[in-house]
C-alpha cells in the first residue's frame, strides 16, 4: 500500500475544490450532513459557505494500529441536528470514500430513518479511490491506486494532553 501524506494547506484547498464542483454543478441542496469522524470539517465548511444546517451522523469502521484496520461499521443512534427536520434534498459529506462500504450503508441508515423527508441524496468526499463499490457524485481527486492517506490531524491520534503541556511549557519565556 503506497502512502499519500496531505498538509494542512493541501487539506482546506481540497475541501474549497470540493465545494466549487458542487457549487458549478448547480445542484440545489438545503440540508448537510456530514459523516463523522472524518467528514466533520468538512462538514462545518460547507455549513459556513453555503450557509445551510448541518447534522452529524456519528460512523466508526476503523480502528486497531494507528486507526488502520477496517472493522464492522458502527451508527450513532441518531442524527445531531439543530433543525427540527432533516431537509428534503441532502448533501451527505465526508473525507474519503475508500471501500465504499461506510457510505453506502450511510444511504441506507439515513433512508430508513429518514426516507419520508428525503426528496434527493447526493454525496460529496475529497478522496474517491478506485476500489470502492460506491461511485461519489462529488469529489475532488480520484485514485487509481489504494494508497493510505496520512490527513493532517492524525498526530492527535497519537499524542496526549501531557505531550501537548510538556510541547506549550517548553515554549513560554
Amino acid at each position: 500500500m503506497s502512502d499519500l501524506h496531505i498538509s494542512w494547506t493541501d487539506y482546506h484547498e481540497t475541501i474549497e475544490k470540493l465545494a466549487v464542483a458542487v457549487d458549478q454543478s448547480g445542484w440545489k441542496f438545503n440540508q448537510i450532513v456530514c459523516l463523522a469522524k472524518g467528514g466533520l470539517r468538512v462538514g462545518d465548511t460547507f455549513a459556513r459557505l453555503f450557509d445551510l444546517p448541518l447534522a452529524v451522523l456519528a460512523t466508526s469502521s476503523y480502528g486497531g494500529v494507528n486507526n488502520q484496520v477496517r472493522g464492522s461499521i458502527t451508527f450513532g443512534r441518531d442524527l445531531t441536528m439543530t433543525t427540527a427536520n432533516l431537509g428534503s434534498r441532502v448533501l451527505i459529506v465526508d473525507d474519503l470514500v475508500d471501500s465504499g462500504i461506510t457510505l453506502k450503508k450511510s444511504l441506507v441508515w439515513l433512508d430508513r430513518k429518514y426516507g419520508f423527508y428525503i426528496e434527493e441524496m447526493r454525496t460529496a468526499v475529497l478522496w474517491y479511490k478506485a476500489c470502492s463499490e460506491v461511485v461519489p457524485d462529488y469529489y475532488v481527486q480520484y485514485l487509481a491506486d489504494d494508497p493510505w492517506i496520512h490527513q493532517p490531524f492524525e498526530e492527535y491520534e497519537t499524542l496526549t494532553p501531557a505531550q501537548l503541556t510538556q510541547r506549550y511549557s517548553a515554549q513560554t519565556p
